[in-house]
């Protein structure tokens, strides 16, 4: 048996432990202060970005909620004031067509009173001519009648009005004088 026959096979050799050791301290001293701070700080940005995305996200959620809330109630505004305008428009067209439709009859009015007018200026002048035409038919059929001519206007005229006059008083009836000419 030799000399490295007695010892423990597991254990090892005690420089190298103790070189191991050593390494190991400096490795975990220089991860935890240079290392360890730097993972630390990025898992802390992480967090602090991440929750403030989460509370950007929040804050920009309830900024929409009310925006949209505002937007709602302008559009209800709008809508209730659309609803006013439709409203006043109608009444409006209800007061242009009835003030159109006063005119129209005052127009109407108008123009059948100028037609009346004309209808009796020209029943008026119908008359007129008619007389005209009746005294001179009359005339010439008194002519014929009496023997004698009437041809002087004055003789005309009286004879004319006093003929008229019982014809209008009912004195002498239209259908004898259609029975006269028929005699003849």
């Amino acid at each position: 048996m030799g000399a490295g026959e007695g010892a423990i096979p597991i254990l090892p050799y005690m420089p190298e432990l103790i070189f191991g050791l050593i390494v190991f301290g400096i490795f975990y001293v220089f991860v935890k202060r240079k290392i360890v701070p730097n993972l630390e700080k990025a898992y802390a940005d992480r967090t602090s970005a991440i929750e403030g995305g989460m509370e950007r996200a929040e804050k920009a959620e309830a900024e929409a909620a009310a925006a949209k809330k505002k937007y709602e109630d302008q559009l209800g505004e709008a809508r209730a004031e659309a609803a006013q305008i439709r409203e006043r428009a109608k009444e409006q067209g209800a007061q242009i067509i009835a003030e159109m439709r006063e005119q129209a009859q005052v127009e109407a009015n108008r123009i059948t009173e100028t037609a009346h007018k004309q209808i009796e200026a020209e029943r008026q002048q119908a008359f007129v001519q008619l007389r005209g035409e009746v005294g001179e038919i009359s005339t010439a059929l008194a002519s014929k009648i009496v023997g004698e001519s009437l041809e002087q206007e004055a003789r005309q005229r009286g004879i004319v009005d006093r003929f008229l006059a019982d014809l209008d008083s009912g004195a002498i009836a239209p259908e004898k004088l259609g029975a006269r000419d028929e005699v003849r």
